[in-house]
Parts: structure tokens; sequence; C-alpha cells
């Protein structure tokens, strides 16, 4: 029995040894060496004070504001400790009423927009935590935000054109704006 105990027992050592402390410790020194904001969670800090995270949607409701996908969290939204979708598929009645509540709620909120209001407002991500929209889905706040600030369309159009990133390599992915970036830099306007 001890011949065949005593080799499992060290090579159960070896193996959390070299899985449970050395490859994390490597793995960690690396990231934080080669990508030191990234592997710190890409924080945004303005005037030394955080503001969030570049990866971690906000809920931003003032109309000086653009505001960011519905998020599906619990019991407040954008909770990183909840992340989750909220697993309605497109046949179920309480999605269907929460999109059309959305939908009514964005055009009470700027009633001269006859625009088609873009599904990713109306819509949480899979995890809720999405800090991203989509260029159609910023230009259809770009009127109400402009009129509540007091300053022309054309320059916040701008702005957001200035902020719109590009997918990774020109090919990888969509177009995206960061709703926290982009109302920083509406900040920065001032």
């Amino acid at each position: 029995m001890t011949t065949i105990l005593r080799p499992a027992l060290v090579m159960f050592a070896v193996l959390t040894l070299a899985t449970g402390v050395a490859y994390p410790l490597v793995v960690t020194g690396a990231a934080q060496s080669l990508f030191p904001a990234q592997a710190g969670g890409s924080l945004i800090q303005r005037d030394g004070k955080l503001v969030g995270s570049g990866l971690i949607g906000q809920n931003f409701t003032d109309p000086r504001h653009f505001w960011g996908r519905p998020s599906a969290t619990g019991p407040m939204p954008y909770n990183a400790a909840a992340s989750s979708g909220a697993n309605q598929g497109p046949l179920n009645p309480a999605l269907a009423d929460a999109v059309k509540g959305r939908i009514e709620a964005l055009k009470a909120a700027d009633p001269g927009n006859t625009a088609q209001v873009p599904v990713d407002l109306v819509t949480a991500s899979a995890s809720g935590l999405d800090p991203h929209i989509s260029p159609a889905a910023a230009r259809y706040q770009v009127a109400r935000v402009a009129k509540a600030r007091g300053v022309a369309v054309e320059k916040v159009q701008a702005l957001l054109e200035q902020q719109t990133e590009q997918p990774l390599f020109a090919i990888l992915g969509e177009p995206r704006v960061n709703v926290l970036k982009l109302n920083l830099a509406l900040e920065a306007l001032r």
C-alpha cells in the first residue's frame, strides 16, 4: 500500500505547487509587467479620483449623459457581484414587456427623436455589465445629450466619432463606444 500511496502523495504535492502556486504567480507577474492597466482592472481615474472601470458599465440616468445598455443584474444595475443575463428568450412575454417599456422610456426622454431605437438600448447583454454600446445607439442619443447640455449637436457628434473604438486589427469585433469614457469626454468639454 505504501508503495502506491507515497508516489501518489508526492505527485499530488508537486502538481499542487506547480499548478496551484508557481503557474498563477508566473502568469500574474507577467500580466502585471506586460499589461499593468488591464491586469489592474482597466480602472479609469479623473483628477486623481477613481471613477470606474472600462470593463464594467455604469448606470447613467441623467439626460446630460449617454445611457448604456440595460443591466440584468440585481438588486441594482451593473452589480458586478451579481453578473448574469436575464435568460429570457425572444418569445418570453416578460422580455417583450420589458423591451416595450424601455422603448417608451427612451421616446419619453427624447420625444422629438423619430429614429428607430437600436436594439442594444433596450436589451441587456449576457453578463448584464456591458460597458459598450453600438455607434448607432450612441448616435440615437446625440440630440438629447446636446440639448440637455446646451451644446451644438455637431460638437457632440464629433466627440462621439473620436470615442468610437474600432475592431481589433480592423477585423475582430464591431465598432463600439465605451459609455463611461464618452461621458467623461463630455464632462471635459466644459
